[in-house]
């Protein structure tokens, strides 16, 4: 993906009247160029000379693509999913509202499909919970608040639908999926959502499941099937098959490294912290950063840094822009610059940096950056060109393995049995 600004410049003589547009042009054009040089000599060349303002001008042109907000959380945790309740127009209680996008220059972002794990589920994951239906529930709260808020968002499914939304104004919405356990242990539910939208799943959140181990939040928990299962080792094909970016945020290691050695597509980490800084099993770890990259034995991908501070550091109340700031420099010290994003992780964490507390905040921590020598070009893949980047691969591997033939895994998790097929009596 090129690091191009993402929006186009004005195009001020647009006409669909060739004659028109001539006339404009010889009248328009000196007039313009004389009023440039007046502006210019007595302004400079209209680029803000301090650093915050230097990012919010950036920004206009290159917007932040947030690759984990938990808007639809927000939604069923604070008003039951009843959308009337609340006005994104006005402030809201969280750390997402519309006149605060405007202001931080949020151009896309991951509305977080997500329902919590349960400790009832079984050994083998069996028992029946109602965990796909609120899952649905989740996917249409989040098509309802697009909808009624059709102004400032509009739902977008690939790469180029998010660049259109962009230059549109608006903020393209995609949809990504927080757990394998939301699948009810069945590749067919998988490709429902993606025909519901979801363009990512992370494999697990803070529960083990039918396909994988997780790292678990604040403690790890006891491993299952040493990484991924045997299903495990299926859904990560299907998931390349389909375009669903395979997402190694909450993972333990194990998972994270056999995903790596399986996936024919590029990955991603949402809303992950550097474990360097924090000894956490939730965070990643300085070997599974050493395998993303674009060189051999690596697998191209993305780190989209998470702004919990319980997460940055043992210390919590450390942790400001400056901090985030040292974490996205060291995950690029261990990757480059074309392996990081923004995954704030806004509206699900109970607290947030100093200077970083909503999505209004965005610019101040492009600011730190620039102070630190970090360039628009930089600055541009940091915002959402390397994300764009990797959708775009996803989306070609897919495309690729269906022209070559692969059709939808009829594989089924083997711990069922109400799948197994009947005799017929003749």
């Amino acid at each position: 993906m090129s690091s191009q600004p993402l929006l186009p410049q004005e195009r001020l003589l647009s006409s669909s009247n060739p004659k028109r547009r001539m006339i404009l042009t010889t009248i328009l054009v000196p007039l313009l160029l004389i009023a440039g040089i007046v502006f210019v000599s007595i302004k400079g060349d209209g680029k803000p000379k301090d650093n915050l303002g230097l990012a919010k001008y950036y920004l206009q042109s290159s917007p932040v693509i947030d690759g984990h907000i938990d808007l639809p959380e927000f939604a069923r945790a604070f008003y039951g999913n009843d959308i009337t309740k609340f006005d994104l127009n006005k402030p809201t209680k969280g750390h997402v509202d519309i006149p605060r996008i405007r202001k931080g220059s949020l151009g896309a972002f991951f509305w977080s499909i997500f329902v919590e794990c349960r400790d009832d589920n079984g050994i083998d994951f069996l028992n029946p919970t109602f965990q796909v239906r609120d899952t649905l529930e989740q996917i249409d709260v989040s098509f309802n608040l697009i909808e009624k808020y059709s102004d400032t968002f509009a739902f977008a499914s690939t790469s180029d639908q998010v660049e259109m939304v962009i230059k549109q104004g608006k903020v393209a919405s995609m949809f990504g999926l927080e757990g394998g356990h939301m699948l009810g242990n069945s590749l067919a539910v998988l490709r429902m959502y993606h025909k519901l939208g979801v363009r990512y799943m992370t494999l697990t959140h803070s529960c083990n499941n039918a396909f994988a181990d997780s790292a678990g939040i604040f403690e790890s928990v006891e491993e299952r099937w040493g990484g991924l299962s045997k299903f495990g080792r299926v859904l990560i094909p299907e998931m390349n098959r389909l375009g669903v970016i395979v997402d190694l945020s909450h993972v333990s290691d194990k998972t994270a490294l056999q995903a790596l050695s399986i996936t024919r597509a590029p990955i991603m980490l949402s809303h992950s912290a550097a474990r360097h800084f924090n000894n956490m099993s939730r965070n990643v770890p300085d070997d599974i950063l050493a395998k993303i990259g674009r060189g051999k034995h690596q697998v191209d991908g993305v780190v989209m840094v998470n702004f919990f501070p319980v997460f940055a550091s043992a210390n919590p109340d450390e942790v400001d822009v400056a901090y985030i700031a040292d974490e996205i420099e060291y995950i690029v010290g261990k990757t480059s610059k074309h392996h990081v994003g923004i995954g704030s992780d806004f509206d699900g964490i109970e607290s947030t940096p100093k200077g970083l507390e909503d999505v209004s905040k965005y610019p101040h921590l492009f600011a730190e950056l620039l102070k630190r020598g970090w360039t628009e070009h930089d600055l541009s893949l940091l915002a959402g060109g390397n994300f764009l980047r990797v959708f775009k691969g996803v989306e070609d591997v897919s495309k690729k393995l269906q022209s070559d033939g692969w059709t939808p895994s009829q594989e089924i998790y083997d711990k069922r049995i109400d799948l197994k097929p009947i005799e017929w009596e003749l």
